[in-house]
């Protein structure tokens, strides 16, 4: 195997992939030709490195040297003055503070000095598509020590060591679970991994699929030797092509080094594995009705028990986790349970990675140990509010999720904590809001998409999450009473009780914790007719300030109704019965002589 001096890691994620970088891998792969150093200089695309915004990223290696916004541009300089030279393009750098204006190494950048990577351990950093390099960071080194020198019930007692709880939003206790598909009667047992990844703005299964696949693989090996399954399905949504695409490379890898298939590492233990894709259905997270999706049926939850770990898919023991908790597991064995626990709190060990993303300077993939406070990920890691204003709220845990306001910033997070105030963990989203935003419009926004989702089984989701949207839409309409929001609050906690599965039952909570939080805003909505955060169209007015308006027609030629007549004589105004307050004026003035109201 030829040693190369110096390797240039290009991020390979999805984020990265849309803004140039195959395009910036092959660049530079041509100009590493051209300029002779094929034998010493190796490109390598990885998986995703967790600064989404900062893509296409480039690092290259032994330095460290994080560059970012890379275009097909800036290659040849790249190559002629750091790979040839061994000058660094300080004009690529990730800009920091005054004091620093230029952070060259990757550690060093304030957005990872937080940050505890287990499940994203190896995203970033190595070929995904090369399964060398992930045994070359331990991969397969748990499934050896478990075949080779561990019962079943030893793997499944060290994963209750570790404390790893369920990743995939419900937090439940995964040796417990893992314990109760073992023990279950059956001769034949499945396992399936969860990667219907389903919530506005995450990624996070996404990415690990995509930048570290043999882990989930190995993940879901150990689980299957545990409990006893030959079998298994990872579950993955047909939008997240580059994922499949990666996976089943990873897949048909393992089994051409005999790591997947028959009697594994020359041992009596087998087992299958099979990408079922996805049609989008957000419903299918829940785990029956991935099963009956898997099965061919159409994805709908049904009433439990019997529980899927005595009765799962074809009507067999199955143990279904997603994955982030797969991609635990390995590190978990390698390491032994005493060495995750040792991490987070009391009773929320580990990491956890989430989906950072809104009104933040810095959006993108983290990891970070449970207990931390939500003021260091939006403010140490996420560098603080957009364009500098003032913080507001932050949505957690996705569409089912509750919304957290500044005076929970200092919360640890914990499974406990966030259910405490009403949130969840979910599978780790995390949406910041800024004064702009509006919070019943934020709730409208969220419930909008849950009852769009909700598979219409059971009436109090199907019924229920539809009126509440209805008088939602009356309220940020400026038509709503007071009585409508005592009906909205029976409601959500209705359908919260009452609804068969979790997507029913999670779907209030941005109502719930809106209303909790926030809930001058919905009675400014009500009895005001007036939105705080001047977001609501229907309740916003439009106004020339007349001492301001330079009279140039700009705002006149852009209105898409016509409804602002006037000259550079007269002057302009805005007929506000006939506007229909799309904002066109407000967002063309170059002089801030439009005020809305």
């Amino acid at each position: 195997m030829p040693i190369y001096r110096s390797h240039i890691l290009v991020c390979g994620g999805t984020g990265c992939v849309s803004s140039g970088a195959r395009d910036v891998t092959e660049c530079l792969r041509n100009a590493i030709r051209d300029r002779g150093l094929s034998e010493e200089v190796l490109v390598v695309p990885t998986g995703c490195h967790g600064m989404c915004e900062m893509g296409p990223i480039v690092v290259v290696y032994p330095e460290g040297t994080f560059y970012c916004r890379v275009q097909k541009s800036d290659v040849a300089e790249i190559v002629e003055e750091h790979i040839y030279k061994g000058r660094p393009v300080q004009r690529l750098m990730y800009s920091g503070s005054e004091d620093m204006p230029f952070i060259p190494h990757y550690k060093e950048i304030p957005f990872y000095g937080k940050q505890h990577r287990i499940a994203l351990a190896n995203c970033g950093y190595i070929n995904p598509d090369n399964i060398e390099e992930y045994v070359a960071r331990g991969g397969y080194e748990a499934l050896g020590k478990a075949l080779a020198g561990m019962t079943p019930a030893q793997v499944i007692d060290e994963v209750k060591t570790s404390g790893l709880r369920g990743r995939g939003g419900g937090g439940f206790p995964t040796g417990l679970k893992w314990s109760f598909c073992a023990s279950a009667k059956g001769d034949k047992k499945y396992v399936i991994c969860n990667a219907d990844e389903g919530d506005p703005g995450a990624f996070m299964d996404r990415s690990i699929l995509e930048g570290d696949p043999h882990s989930v693989i190995e993940g879901m090996m150990l689980g299957a030797y545990a409990m006893g399954a030959d079998e298994g399905y990872i579950y993955c949504r047909a939008e997240y092509p580059l994922a499949i695409q990666r996976l089943k490379t990873a897949m048909a890898q393992a089994e051409a080094y005999g790591l997947l298939g028959e009697n594994i590492m020359d041992s009596s233990f087998s087992f299958t594995l099979h990408v079922k894709e996805g049609a989008g259905a957000f419903v299918c997270g829940e785990e029956t009705a991935l099963m009956a999706s898997i099965e061919g049926r159409r994805g709908m939850p049904r009433p439990r028990p019997p529980f899927p770990a005595n009765s799962g898919l074809w009507g067999c023991p199955t143990n279904i986790n997603n994955v982030e908790t797969w991609a635990n597991v390995p590190p978990i064995l390698r390491n032994g349970g005493a060495w995750y626990a040792s991490m987070g709190t009391e009773k929320s060990k580990g990491t956890k990675v989430f989906a950072l993303t809104g009104k933040i300077k810095h959006t993108g993939l983290v990891e970070v140990p449970m207990g931390i406070t939500l003021r260091e990920i939006i403010f140490d890691i996420g560098g603080g509010i957009l364009d500098d204003k003032k913080f507001k709220a932050v949505q957690i845990g996705g569409p089912s999720g509750g919304c957290l306001t500044e005076e929970h910033l200092d919360t640890p997070v914990s499974y406990e904590s966030l259910t405490a105030l009403g949130a969840i963990m979910g599978s780790g989203g995390l949406v910041v809001m800024d004064e702009t935003t509006c919070m019943v419009d934020v709730a409208k926004f969220f419930l909008e998409f849950t009852q769009k989702e909700s598979c219409g089984k059971c009436v109090p989701c199907r019924e229920g999450t539809k009126h509440m949207l209805l008088l939602l839409e009356k309220i940020t309409d400026g038509k709503g009473t007071m009585e409508d929001l005592d009906t909205l609050e029976g409601l959500a906690h209705m359908v919260k009780d009452m609804s068969l599965c979790g997507l029913g039952q999670t779907a209030p909570n941005p109502v719930l914790t809106t209303l909790r939080y926030f809930r001058d805003e919905y009675v400014a909505h009500i009895r005001d007719h007036k939105c705080p955060a001047g977001a609501c169209a229907a309740l916003l007015e439009y106004r020339i300030i007349q001492e301001a308006c330079k009279k140039c027609g700009i705002c006149a030629r852009n209105c898409p109704v016509k409804c602002i007549p006037g000259d550079r004589n007269s002057g302009y105004h805005i007929e506000t019965d006939r506007c229909i307050r799309c904002g066109t004026c407000f967002e063309k003035c170059p002089f801030g002589a439009i005020e809305k109201k």
